[in-house]
C-alpha cells in the first residue's frame, strides 16, 4: 500500500471505529470551557495576550500562574503533559515582569507561555521522547529553537506528551498513558505532537511547538481544532530535537490563530550553522505578511488522492470551506501534485536505524511494543540479506536522498499557475483511544504514517502547509483544512488562513471542559501499546 493509498476495507475500519464509542463527549461545537474566575487570561491569543502584557493591563506572572492553575485542574483530564514547569515558569515570568517594568520587551513574544513537544530539549529539565528508554534524560542545552524562544522572552511552561518517539499517529502508545482529546476523552488527539495540540485547545498554555515528519503537527491541528504550521524544510532549525526521521522532520507552531502561527514562526526561524538540516534565508516579517490581499491567489485543489474515502462530515466541511476560499480569492481549479518517490521507504528504515538501533541493544525492555516492532522491522529489512524484503541497503538510501533532493528543487513548478493549494488535512474524524490502541496492536506501529491523513508528501515536498479549523462533524469532532505553497511561501499560507479565520468562526470554538468530568477508562491494561 502506498503513503497515498487507503484500500476500502481500512477506510470502512476508521470510519466505524471513529463512529463508535461516542460516550464522553465533553461538549459540541460552539460550546464554552468552565473557566474559573481570572481563568479568562488563559483563553487568550498570543496576539491578545502580547497587547495587554505591553500595556501593563496584565503581568507576565498572572498569564502564567493562569495557565499553570488551568493545567493542574485539566492536565488530570486531558494528559496533556509530561511535566509541568512550575518554578521555572514562573521564575522566568518574575525576569520577564522586571524587564517590562523597565520598558523592555524582547520581542512580541514576551512572558507568553509556551509549552514544548517532549522531544525538543530542555537544559536542566528532561526531555523523554514519551518513552521509558529517556525517562530520566536531562539534557544540558536547550534545542537551538527553545533558545530563540528564551532570548525572544517566551515562557516555557511545559513538556507535552507525544507518541513514543514520534514515531505513530495517535499519541495512545505512550509510556505515559495516551493524550486524549478535549473535545472528546475517549477520542485521540492524533499524533504524534498530541500532547501540544490538546494543551492549546484547553487553554492550558497559549502557543506550543510540536515537529512534523509526517503530519505530526497538522493532524493534531485538525483533530484538536487549532492552527498547526509545518515550515520550509530548514526555515526552524531541528538541532536539539530527538530525530524521527532526519530528512523528514520539521518543527513548528501550534496555535489558536493563524496571527499566533506567524508570532511563534517569528520567534524560532532563522539559520543554524551547527544543524545540517538548516538553510539560509532572509528573515520575514510574517505578521505584516498576514496583510497581504488575497483577492488575487490562484488556489489549486489537488483532488487525486487527497479526496479519495472522506468520510461524509469531512468531506462537507471541506467542501464548503472551498466555496470559503473561493469567494476570497480570484480562482480555485482541480490540479495534480507529484507523488513521493519510490524509495521513500528507505529515510525511515535507515534513519530509525541510525538513532535507534544503539539504544535500542542498550534497553530493548524499556520501548513499547510498537515501537519494538518498528525498530526491529527496519533493522530486518535493512540487515536479513536472506529475505526477500531485503533493500540494498546504502543504494536504496543514496538513492532516496538523490530523489529526495530533486523533488525538493522541481515542486515549486507545481505552483506556476497556482499560488497556493487547499485539500483535507485528515480524511476522517478521530477514532477512540481504545480502536488505536487495538489497531497498533494488531498491525504494529508501521514506519509509514497514518492512512487518513493527508500529510505525507508535504514533508516529501519540503514546503510550508498549515492546518486550520474548517468544521466539526456532526458528533462535535473538528476537522482541519490544509493550506500549501511553495518554499517560503508561509506568509502567504498564513495569510490565506487569517482570510479564512475573518471569513468563518471555527477557530474561536472551545471544547466544553468541567473539573468534575469523568475520564473514560482506557480498556487496555497500561496504554502502552
Amino acid at each position: 500500500m502506498g503513503e497515498q493509498d487507503i484500500s476500502r476495507r481500512d477506510f470502512i475500519r476508521l470510519t466505524a471505529a471513529a463512529a463508535a464509542g461516542a460516550t464522553a463527549f465533553p461538549g459540541v461545537a460552539g460550546s464554552e470551557s468552565a473557566y474559573a474566575p481570572g481563568d479568562e487570561l488563559a483563553r487568550l491569543t498570543i496576539a491578545e495576550a502580547s497587547k495587554k502584557i505591553r500595556a501593563g493591563e496584565m503581568t507576565c506572572t498572572e498569564l502564567t500562574q493562569a495557565c499553570l492553575d488551568r493545567a493542574k485542574v485539566y492536565n488530570p483530564k486531558v494528559n496533556a503533559y509530561i511535566t509541568i514547569m512550575t518554578e521555572e515558569a514562573l521564575a522566568q515570568a518574575k525576569q520577564l515582569d522586571t524587564e517590562a517594568k523597565a520598558g523592555r520587551f524582547r520581542s512580541p513574544l514576551h512572558g507568553i507561555p509556551i509549552a514544548l513537544k517532549d522531544n525538543i530539549d530542555t537544559a536542566g529539565t528532561r526531555t523523554t521522547g514519551g518513552s521509558a528508554v529517556f525517562d530520566d534524560r536531562v539534557p544540558d542545552e536547550d534545542a537551538d529553537c527553545v533558545r530563540r524562544l528564551k532570548e525572544a522572552g517566551a515562557i516555557i511552561i511545559a513538556k507535552a506528551g507525544l507518541q513514543e518517539f514520534a514515531m505513530g499517529d495517535s499519541s495512545a502508545s505512550t509510556y505515559f498513558r495516551p493524550v486524549r482529546n478535549p473535545w472528546a476523552l475517549d477520542r485521540i488527539p492524533a499524533g504524534s505532537s498530541g500532547g501540544s495540540g490538546a494543551s492549546v485547545i484547553a487553554d492550558m498554555t497559549l502557543g506550543a511547538l510540536g515537529t512534523d515528519t509526517g503530519g505530526s503537527i497538522r493532524m493534531p491541528a485538525s483533530y484538536c481544532g487549532i492552527v498547526g504550521l509545518k515550515p520550509t524544510y530548514g526555515l526552524v532549525s531541528i538541532r536539539g530535537i530527538i530525530p524521527r526521521t532526519y530528512s523528514l522532520d520539521h518543527c513548528g507552531p501550534m496555535t489558536k490563530t493563524a496571527e499566533d502561527a506567524a508570532m511563534l514562526l517569528a520567534g524560532i526561524a532563522g539559520y543554524d550553522k551547527h544543524d545540517v538540516a538548516s538553510v539560509e534565508h532572509a528573515r520575514e516579517d510574517y505578521v505584516a505578511a498576514l496583510k497581504q490581499p488575497v483577492n488575487q491567489l490562484r488556489i489549486g485543489v489537488p483532488r487525486a488522492p487527497f479526496f479519495d474515502f472522506l468520510d461524509d462530515d469531512t468531506g462537507k466541511a471541506v467542501e464548503e470551506a472551498i466555496r470559503v476560499v473561493t469567494r476570497l480569492t480570484r480562482s480555485v481549479k482541480d490540479m495534480h501534485l507529484p507523488a513521493p518517490g519510490k524509495y521513500s521507504r528507505a529515510y525511515f528504515d535507515g534513519e530509525i536505524e541510525a538513532f535507534h538501533w544503539e539504544w535500542y541493544q542498550r534497553k530493548s525492555g524499556s520501548y513499547s511494543l510498537n515501537q519494538r516492532r518498528t525498530i526491529e522491522a527496519a533493522h530486518r529489512r535493512l540487515n536479513d540479506v536472506a529475505s526477500e524484503n531485503c533493500s540494498n541497503r546504502v543504494v536504496d538510501y543514496i538513492k532516496a536522498q538523490w530523489e529526495l533532493q530533486r523533488l525538493r528543487k522541481t515542486i515549486d513548478d507545481s505552483f506556476a499557475n497556482y499560488d497556493l493549494v487547499v485539500l483535507p488535512t485528515m480524511r476522517v474524524i478521530p477514532e477512540t483511544i481504545d480502536a488505536a490502541l487495538q489497531r497498533e496492536e494488531n498491525t504494529g506501529n508501521e514506519t509509514e504514517p497514518f492512512q487518513a491523513s493527508n500529510c505525507v508528501p508535504f514533508n516529501t515536498f519540503g514546503i510550508p502547509a498549515v492546518s486550520i479549523p474548517c468544521g466539526f462533524s456532526a458528533n462535535g469532532l473538528p476537522i482541519g483544512l490544509m493550506i500549501a505553497g511553495p518554499r517560503f511561501s508561509e506568509g502567504r499560507v498564513l495569510a490565506l488562513a487569517t482570510a479564512y479565520e475573518r471569513a468563518t468562526e471555527w477557530h474561536t470554538r472551545r471544547p466544553r471542559l468541567s473539573p468534575d468530568m469523568p475520564v473514560p477508562p482506557v480498556k487496555r491494561k497500561d496504554g502502552r501499546g
